[in-house]
């Protein structure tokens, strides 16, 4: 990936199938151009011959040839990259500072984790600035796709063809990357995934939830709480099963969980299953505590970052999940359910991040890959 002042230029030289600068760039009849092997590959499979841009279709296959002019301009791009990588300025200060709660941190940094200055979507890897170097220095990983630091990098791959999800298919309403419109997706409608976020932004805004400094004046609605941070979802469940995932990464204090529609939400009411509750919490960093009759102290590991909860609403159950080790930490069981249920976010005490706390790393709701 080029350094900052040739960004503008590598978008001209980037392959829309891969998204990486070109090797051995053809033209094909409608003027778009391609990676040789990428457009033969894509043919290989996609019959009738179509562009992958502007969906011309050509009767005969077109004979694929090395556009000289193209491939001198990538080798002069490639030639400017490297000299304004190896004539970067200094690293500031605010590039090499330790991650705070709700920022991406390095993974290479062994000691103290300093802030992500980019994501790689080639080795699934957050990087801060000194761990960055290779990837602009370097001519083979100067090809790999860099982007804003994220979290949950897999989350963004493909785990079919292991290509960035940068297309969303408004037919199944779902991500996907451009080898999928070929075979799974084929015939469907299909935009970039950043046009699709910007329409859906106003909607997206609903769904998150801040902790300020500001007390509002809001109406006493009866599904407002009184007490606490919590928050529950729009969707009820009053019959089968449902499994969700949230992310709990960088917080010392959390509740997750499922409640009864009907639980009493004006008055400091106990968590407990008789109450209409059935959550789990963590408590100070390293207390994770059942909230069942009587309260159960679990064992559970003290990096988990990501917890699923999984209903049963007919067998009465709600378990409770380490995501990325597959492990059953609680269950309870014998539920008697006899309404509808929400899921519930309490993100703790000292969850405002603009008071800088150790807390304030947000809960996300992300989405489920499996």
């Amino acid at each position: 990936m080029a350094a900052a002042g040739c960004v503008r230029s590598e978008d001209q030289f980037l392959c829309s199938i891969c998204v990486e600068v070109f090797t051995d760039p053809v033209t094909i009849p409608c003027g778009h151009n391609f990676c040789k092997s990428c457009i033969s590959e894509h043919w290989g499979v996609n019959v009738p011959y179509q562009c992958p841009m502007c969906k011309e279709v050509f009767n005969t296959k077109p004979q694929l040839k090395i556009n000289t002019f193209i491939s001198e301009m990538v080798a002069q791009f490639r030639h400017e990259a490297e000299h304004e990588a190896e004539h970067e300025p200094n690293i500031s200060s605010s590039d090499q500072q330790a991650a705070k709660p709700g920022e991406v941190p390095c993974d290479i940094c062994s000691q103290t984790k300093l802030k992500a200055l980019k994501s790689c979507l080639v080795c699934l890897t957050s990087y801060c600035r000194t761990h960055l170097e290779p990837h602009l220095k370097l001519s083979g990983l100067k090809l790999h796709q860099l982007i804003h630091p994220v979290e949950n990098l897999e989350d963004r791959m493909c785990k079919k063809h292991d290509k960035p999800l940068e297309l969303f298919c408004k037919t199944d309403h779902t991500c996907i990357c451009v080898f999928c419109p070929v075979v799974d997706h084929k015939n469907h409608e299909f935009v970039p995934l950043k046009d699709e976020h910007e329409e859906q932004k106003p909607d997206l805004k609903k769904t998150e939830v801040h902790y300020g400094d500001e007390r509002k004046n809001l109406p006493d609605k009866p599904q407002r709480f009184c007490h606490g941070l919590c928050v529950v979802a729009k969707q009820s469940f009053s019959s089968g099963r449902f499994y969700f995932e949230v992310q709990v990464k960088g917080k010392t204090d959390w509740t997750l969980g499922v409640v009864s529609e009907s639980i009493n939400r004006k008055e400091g009411i106990l968590p407990r299953p008789r109450f209409g509750y059935w959550t789990i919490c963590l408590i100070n960093g390293n207390l994770y505590i059942a909230a069942a009759d009587p309260c159960v102290c679990l064992s559970v590991k003290s990096d988990l970052q990501k917890v699923g909860v999984f209903v049963d609403y007919e067998e009465g159950l709600v378990s409770f999940y380490d995501v990325d080790s597959s492990v059953l930490f609680y269950s309870f069981t014998g539920c008697c359910f006899s309404d509808k249920l929400l899921p519930i976010f309490d993100p703790g005490r000292s969850a405002n991040p603009n008071a800088g706390g150790l807390n304030s790393a947000p809960l996300i709701i992300t989405p489920v890959t499996h």
